[in-house]
């Protein structure tokens, strides 16, 4: 059955658009067309003026409503995960797992694979940040599980997980050849990541095949005049490199600089955590953001309290980027990351029906998913 959602400021491809109703059936967006054209006997949504988007993608986020996924695996988080994204407007994300013992990697695949069976279909995949990655650079990653990769344990790895993995943030100057270019011919992603590498390092994983890079400015060496390392070479190369737009990871005067040197590579992600007391990521919440108790006793940021929809906000009133902008990074940006800037991403004719509705406070009034309007 067609449906219109009428009375909304769309907001898509970097661009506003007035006075126009976006038609939905079978889970598919039909049209955009001129409100005054919907016919009379149309369902009508009235979004009461406010502001329509693309469902929002987020490619990294650890845990959601109480459900760290990445620390005790099971079904029963991803669905928590699912609902409680959903409602938030998140219609495609990456339920990240962080670096820990092998049991629990084997764990966190095998409930993905066992998911998908029953999934909503927000949840498209894991993105596995670690553990191939720099001990120097871990953040709140445990050292004593953080390890060299070997080509045997993560073909299996891939093996097992059927297509489940997505993404994959690793450290490429510690990884033999043959791993990087096994990973490179398979449907993921490889992103440089929580990484020591010399800018002639990380110049040489940016040529080639697209790869992109996790957290800027989080889990690599600072800048130096004399000794340059990855920023600058992602400064110069340009791949798609998420950020955490919460003024804690990165201060919102670098989070504009990137944006003015990054343009359309730069994308959002939450990195957002959840409160727990399980598993070795224990989570505390701090106001704003989450820290965890590291191996040495030493408390350590360990992900931030952002929604994505907070964290358009703060691109917006903080960074001075324009709205259209920042929604493109919460959305097709991430999409084209994933190879899928046909499908999801944009308002536009035989797109996914995946929308949010925000009003000019930011709180979200209305989510679209598959065409159909998602209960609060």
């Amino acid at each position: 059955m067609q449906k219109a959602l009428i009375n909304s400021i769309l907001l898509s491809g970097g661009n506003y658009y007035y006075d126009q109703a976006v038609i939905l059936r079978s889970g598919i967006i039909e049209n955009v067309i001129p409100e005054a054209e919907v016919p009379d006997e149309m369902i009508r949504i009235d979004l009461k003026g406010d502001w329509l988007c693309p469902g929002f993608i987020d490619l990294q986020v650890m845990g959601a409503g109480g459900a760290l996924f990445g620390g005790v695996p099971s079904v029963e988080y991803l669905a928590i995960m699912e609902h409680e994204l959903l409602r938030q407007g998140v219609t495609t994300f990456l339920p990240t797992v962080s670096t820990n013992a092998p049991e629990i990697m084997e764990q966190a695949i095998a409930s993905a694979v066992a998911y998908r069976k029953v999934a909503i279909g927000n949840f498209l995949g894991l993105h596995l940040e670690g553990p191939y990655i720099n001990p120097k650079y871990r953040g709140a990653h445990p050292e004593s599980l953080i390890h060299k990769a070997s080509i045997s344990e993560v073909k299996n790895r891939i093996r097992n997980a059927a297509g489940e993995i997505k993404m994959i943030t690793l450290a490429p100057e510690l990884q033999d050849a043959d791993v990087l270019d096994f990973l490179q011919h398979q449907k993921i992603v490889v992103a440089i990541g929580h990484s020591g590498a010399t800018y002639e390092e990380a110049i040489a994983f940016f040529s080639g095949e697209i790869k992109t890079a996790t957290h800027l400015f989080n889990g690599m060496a600072p800048m130096h005049h004399r000794t340059p390392g990855l920023i600058p070479a992602i400064f110069r190369e340009r791949p798609f490199t998420s950020i955490v737009a919460d003024g804690i990871h990165v201060s919102f005067a670098m989070l504009e600089l990137a944006k003015k040197l990054l343009g359309d590579r730069l994308y959002l992600i939450s990195d957002a955590a959840t409160l727990t007391t399980t598993g070795i990521y224990q989570h505390t919440f701090k106001g704003d953001h989450y820290v965890t108790v590291a191996e040495n006793g030493q408390e350590v940021l360990s992900g931030s309290a952002l929604t994505m929809l907070r964290a358009l906000q703060n691109c917006v009133i903080h960074a001075g980027i324009a709205l259209p902008e920042a929604v493109n990074m919460a959305t097709l940006y991430p999409a084209q990351v994933l190879g899928l800037a046909t499908e999801i991403g944009l308002i536009a004719p035989g797109y996914a029906a995946n929308l949010v509705a925000f009003d000019q406070h930011y709180n979200c009034s209305a989510v679209f998913f598959k065409g159909n309007l998602v209960e609060a």
